[in-house]
This record gives structure tokens, C-alpha cells and sequence, in this order.
């Protein structure tokens, strides 16, 4: 391809990513709100844009052939807040790659889309939207955006409905862990795959204990590779017995489906920054 964009390419997971799309496209163009980016790849531009202006988006997005969108709040937050950077933002992203006639959106969507479901039931892509928070809720929105652009205007989308891309410190992400490695993979089907259409597919690794299942998905290549069950003895060791009256342990989202809508679920997790930029 000639140019690819990436949204949120200053976050941890977009830190990952630059490279390997480096390696698909003449050009990347990552995008972000931060002032002082660092170092560049060759090939790589930095254009500072908010996801809230369509008019920013629509100029970063002139003459991609696919934008990567990984930028917005990566929590739980006030709605207001929430509003602008995940919704008002993914309509951005969607309107502004149609207007510049961009084949595809790749889309970082996210478990809490449909965290209220049982933990205890391996969940499909096609499963309804049962979001557990605000967060989820744009992701919600954000996938049917997708859908919507698909069936009117004939836009593909790949949402990657990521469960938990961080290393592995609990006993929950025994079954929600995508390996960095296996991120990559995921975000290189859903870019070389010839036709997509509208797709889900869950971002997980090979995990013994995977809680959902992606055969709806197969034919976008995914296969991974890494399985966290190499965590398992030492995580179970220090894990204390759950309280199964705390949502935590009982939905999908975990922390997510436990705090009130507003407020951090992040905080409730041990997340270690792994930022590539800082290895």
C-alpha cells in the first residue's frame, strides 16, 4: 500500500504497531494529541490531530488507503468526556476515511463492547452488545458505525474486539491475554486479507482458557501463537480466592463490569508500562 494511518500511535499499543505497518505500506502516518512524539522511523510522519475535528481527521486521512484507529480514551471516564474522544471521534474517523474513499478502517474495539456476558461463557463474535461502562458503550457505537458504513457505502471494517494486551499479572488474563506478538499478527490479517466486508474478531492469543472464540472470523488468517497458560503456576499461586459476589470475577469485562460508569476500571488493574518507545 501507499500510506497507512495510524490513530493513537503515542499509547502503548500504537508504540507496537508503527514498525510492522511500516513494513505494508511506502508511507505511515501516525497521528496523535501529543506535543513532543519522539523519534521518527524512516517513512514515518507525525501530523498532530484531534480525533474530535473532522476537519483534522479528514486532512490526516488524504490519501491512505486504510487507517489503523487506535487513538481515544483508553478507559473508563465521564461521558462527556468519553462523548468527544470515543464517539464524536470514531464518527470522525469513519466519515472523514469515506470522504477521502479509504478502503478500509481496522478499529480497536474492546471485550467491554459485550463485558457484561458470564465469564463462564465462551462468547462468540455475534453475541449481542452488552457493554459495562461508558467505554464500552462507544465501542458499541462504534462497531455499528462500522456496520452502517458497510452496508450504505460499501467501507470495510475490522473490529478487533482486543480483551487485555498487557503482560500477564492476574488470573483473569490466564484466558483475556493477547501477546504483543500475536497483536501484530491480528492487525496484519485484518490489513492483507483481501475482503474483509463488516468483521469482529476477538483480540486474544492462544490461551488455554480463552473465554470466546473467533470461528465466525477464521477467514481472516489469524492464527496465534502465544498461549498464557505458561503464566498460570506462578499467577495462581498469589491469587487469593475470588469473592463471587464481585463482578469482577463474574463478567467478561472484569474491573470494567465492577465500577461505577464514570470512573476507572484501569485503576483496579495491575498494568505494567511496556511502552516500546521506553524498552
Amino acid at each position: 500500500m501507499k500510506k497507512i494511518v495510524l490513530t493513537g500511535a503515542a499509547g502503548r499499543l500504537g508504540s507496537y504497531l508503527r514498525e510492522p505497518l511500516l513494513g505494508m505500506a511506502d508511507e505511515l502516518v501516525s497521528t496523535d494529541l501529543v506535543e513532543d512524539f519522539g523519534k521518527l522511523h524512516d517513512r514515518e510522519t507525525y501530523v498532530r490531530a484531534d480525533l474530535a475535528r473532522l476537519d483534522e481527521m479528514t486532512d490526516v486521512l488524504k490519501g491512505a488507503e486504510m487507517v489503523v484507529h487506535f487513538g481515544a480514551i483508553g478507559d473508563e471516564a465521564p461521558f462527556d468526556d468519553i462523548l468527544q474522544s470515543n464517539i464524536i471521534g470514531a464518527y470522525n474517523v469513519w466519515e472523514a476515511a469515506r470522504v477521502n474513499g479509504l478502503r478500509r478502517v481496522v478499529y480497536a474495539s474492546s471485550i467491554h463492547a459485550v463485558g457484561m456476558h458470564s465469564r463462564t461463557e465462551c462468547i462468540g463474535t455475534e453475541v449481542p452488545h452488552r457493554p459495562d461502562t461508558f467505554y464500552g458503550l462507544a465501542k458499541c457505537f462504534a462497531e455499528d458505525l462500522g456496520s452502517l458504513y458497510w452496508d450504505k457505502y460499501q467501507m470495510e471494517s475490522v473490529c478487533l474486539r482486543i480483551l487485555s494486551c498487557a503482560q500477564v499479572t492476574n488470573a483473569r488474563a490466564l484466558g483475556s491475554w493477547l501477546s504483543y506478538g500475536d497483536l501484530i499478527q491480528l492487525v496484519e490479517r485484518a490489513i492483507d486479507t483481501p475482503t474483509t466486508k463488516f468483521t469482529v474478531i476477538y483480540g486474544v492469543s492462544n490461551n488455554d482458557r480463552a473465554p470466546v472464540n473467533n470461528d465466525s472470523a477464521r477467514y481472516l488468517g489469524y492464527r496465534p501463537r502465544d498461549n498464557a497458560e505458561q503464566f498460570a503456576e506462578k499467577v495462581l499461586a498469589e491469587t487469593p480466592i475470588q469473592d463471587l459476589n464481585d463482578p469482577t470475577y463474574l463478567y467478561q469485562g472484569g474491573p470494567f463490569a465492577a465500577v461505577e460508569p464514570g470512573n476507572s476500571g484501569v485503576a483496579l488493574m495491575n498494568i505494567i508500562n511496556d511502552d516500546k518507545k521506553t524498552l
